[in-house]
This record gives structure tokens, C-alpha cells and sequence, in this order.
């Protein structure tokens, strides 16, 4: 034995609880991938990888696949939805995604993957000012009535 006495460490955990607007109902859970700026899936996300390839977006060169993307709503081009229906077919899509409120692009690209694919992406919207809350890493939980549990350390 060493001589050192064994201290146990107190973490904690803080939870938030949000009320969003469930836009296309569904549960999930993940850690956080957060920017308060908006992002145009054409350039700019990868759908063969689900990294985020437009270099001059704040997320670049990181990977939204199975995360819970939180951004404000897209930028541009109706092609969005077709590169998120593509990443949902490749499973490559974020787990869920978090806006500031409708995003049609989204939306329809959900709604078609189900169609399609008989799998979507859950998609919920917040308040601005509860979006603000959500840090990347955070572990949230999307529940179909549009409740999200943020937990963190």
C-alpha cells in the first residue's frame, strides 16, 4: 500500500429541463453538437460521413452522425433537403435536430426518409433563449412530446 488515502470525488451533474415544439415528433438521445449559427447542408454538411465540410461554419471538421445538431435553422438552398435525405439513407444524420423554430428543409426531409426509408430524423423547436442554453457535449433527450433533458457535468 502506498500510504495515500483514497478520496471519493463529488461530481455534479446538473440537469435542464426545456419545453420545445415537437416539429417532427420522435425520442432521442446523444451528446450535443451546438452553433449558434445557422448551417446550409449544400457545401456544407458530408453526407457519405456526416462531417461538416463548409470551412468557414464554426462546427467545421466535426461530425454531426448520431449527435443531437443544435442550430438555429439553415442557411440557402431547398438542397439541404435532399443531402439530409441522403444521410439519413446512409446513416450518417444527426440523431435529432434542435432549431429555433420551423425549418421546412428539415422537415421535409424527415417526413420523405420515412416515407422512403421507414426511418427519420426527430426535430424539435426552442425559444431562442432556451436554445442558448444548450453547450456542445451536453447530453440531451428529445421526448416525443417535444420535452428536452439537458444533463450536464
Amino acid at each position: 500500500r502506498s500510504g495515500r488515502s483514497c478520496r471519493s470525488r463529488r461530481y455534479h451533474m446538473e440537469t435542464i429541463n426545456l419545453t420545445g415544439r415537437p416539429i417532427i415528433p420522435g425520442i432521442a438521445n446523444g451528446s450535443a453538437l451546438k452553433s449558434s449559427e445557422p448551417l446550409s447542408f449544400w457545401g456544407g454538411y458530408d453526407w457519405h460521413t456526416g462531417e461538416i465540410i463548409d470551412r468557414r461554419h464554426e462546427l467545421s471538421g466535426t461530425n454531426a452522425r448520431g449527435r443531437i445538431l443544435a442550430i438555429p435553422h439553415t442557411r440557402g438552398s431547398s438542397t439541404t433537403t435532399a443531402v439530409l435525405l441522403e444521410a439519413i439513407c446512409a446513416g450518417t444524420a444527426p440523431r435529432a435536430i434542435l432549431t429555433t423554430g420551423p425549418d421546412s428543409f428539415f422537415a421535409l426531409a424527415s417526413i420523405v426518409a420515412e416515407e422512403m426509408y421507414a426511418r427519420y430524423v426527430p426535430m424539435a423547436s426552442l425559444a431562442p433563449e432556451d436554445f442558448q442554453l444548450i453547450r456542445t457535449g451536453d447530453r440531451i433527450t428529445l421526448e416525443f412530446n417535444g420535452v428536452i433533458t439537458i444533463d450536464r457535468d
